[in-house]
């Protein structure tokens, strides 16, 4: 349902800027030490897993025709976000390789924390950043990325898995009974090969060799040397190995939502190398209220993929009749996942109700549980 008299305020927007709490808990963890460095990951998956139990759902949407001028305080805390994370990434690196109090399992723990930060927080507002056509903002997702070394994937995304989500050009989709331990390092591997050859193509397209310098792969490539080489001055060796184990926490942490979004959905082969049109049932929608003010709505995502330039703030909820539930939050889910025997006895039957509600004509679903069907034209 619609709001017809929605606020557009800061006290409106002030939920979606819960991710803020997260600073403070990532300081006293480096400054206090023993079991305050596991305050991080407690506040991101466990607290709004049982706040997701108590607030409920938010079923109201905004007017998706709603102008970007009244959306500035809702807008405000991704454009922000960069040099919040920058300063929490770096200022620890300073500090934790010097710190006696802190041992090695414990500056371990804290910088997994930090990958909470850059992984769940990070990553997610590069998402919504990479889609807008505001340069700032598309900058502002490229330094988020390579905070996190996956720069490429910003290509990955609007230049294969936006297009080809659902059929077996897409890494992204999980297959039905594919455990998330086997999609990772598959995806891993193919993700990256995906986006070279997506900008490779685009270059080919312009008349430009591969290698050319507007490829964007070299900026990727550059801003990641730059952090690295950031993290080893500032932290030397130390100081870079903790640098990769938040950018590996963060990046497991994208394809462990990456892995939910669109676990079993696939989109229908018409023929010829053709299917059919993006809708909402080919994406999971989570309605859950608190999960949703974290991840500033990244749990609609039926309607992000039906209409992907939507600033999230305007992002439609979807009814069961209109697309797939997901029976919890991203924050239990993502738990769920890292248990295949517990992710198929939730997701299994969800997926097999979906192909017969919306598919019954497809008695042989062999090709589509393989990515065997023919690779989109």
């Amino acid at each position: 349902m619609t709001n017809p008299n929605a606020s557009f305020s800061l006290t409106s927007a002030l939920p979606f800027w819960l991710s803020l709490g997260m600073i403070p808990l990532a300081i006293i963890g480096a400054v206090y030490g023993g079991w305050f460095v596991v305050l991080l990951p407690l506040y991101g998956w466990f607290l709004f897993g049982i706040l997701d139990a108590l607030t409920g759902l938010n079923l109201v949407n905004f007017d998706p025709n709603t102008p970007e001028s009244d959306l500035f305080w809702y807008r405000l805390i991704t454009l922000m976000w960069f040099p919040i994370q920058f300063c929490v990434i770096f200022g620890l690196i300073a500090y934790v390789p010097t710190a006696e109090h802190l041992g090695a399992l414990e500056k371990f723990g804290l910088f997994f924390g930090v990958g909470v930060i850059s992984g769940a927080i990070g990553i997610t507002y590069a998402h919504e950043l990479m889609h807008q056509k505001n340069r700032v903002e598309r900058w502002l997702a490229d330094l988020l990325l390579a905070t996190v070394l996956y720069s490429h994937f910003r290509s990955e995304h609007l230049l294969v898995h936006h297009i080809y989500v659902g059929t077996p050009r897409d890494p992204v989709t999980a297959r039905y009974n594919e455990g998330f331990h086997r999609f990772y390092p598959r995806v891993l591997r193919q993700c990256w090969h995906s986006a070279w050859s997506a900008e490779k193509r685009m270059q080919l397209r312009r008349k430009k060799h591969p290698l050319n310098l507007r490829n964007p792969f070299w900026r990727y490539w550059a801003l990641q040397l730059l952090f690295l080489a950031l993290a080893c001055a500032i932290g030397g060796f130390e100081g870079m190995v903790l640098f990769l184990v938040q950018a590996g926490v963060a990046i497991w942490q994208l394809e462990l939502t990456n892995y939910i979004e669109h676990y079993g959905l696939t989109r229908k082969h018409l023929g010829d190398g053709k299917y059919e049109h993006v809708k909402p049932r080919h994406s999971w929608n989570a309605a859950h209220k608190a999960s949703n003010w974290l991840l500033i709505n990244l749990q609609r995502h039926s309607d992000h993929h039906y209409k992907p330039d939507r600033r999230f703030p305007l992002l439609q909820n979807y009814d069961e009749d209109e697309a797939p539930q997901l029976p919890f939050g991203y924050p239990v889910m993502t738990f769920a996942a890292m248990i295949p025997p517990l992710w198929r006895r939730t997701m299994n039957p969800r997926v097999r109700a979906w192909r017969k509600k919306y598919y019954p004509e497809i008695t042989d679903w062999e090709p589509y549980k393989t990515a065997t069907t023919p690779m989109p034209r």
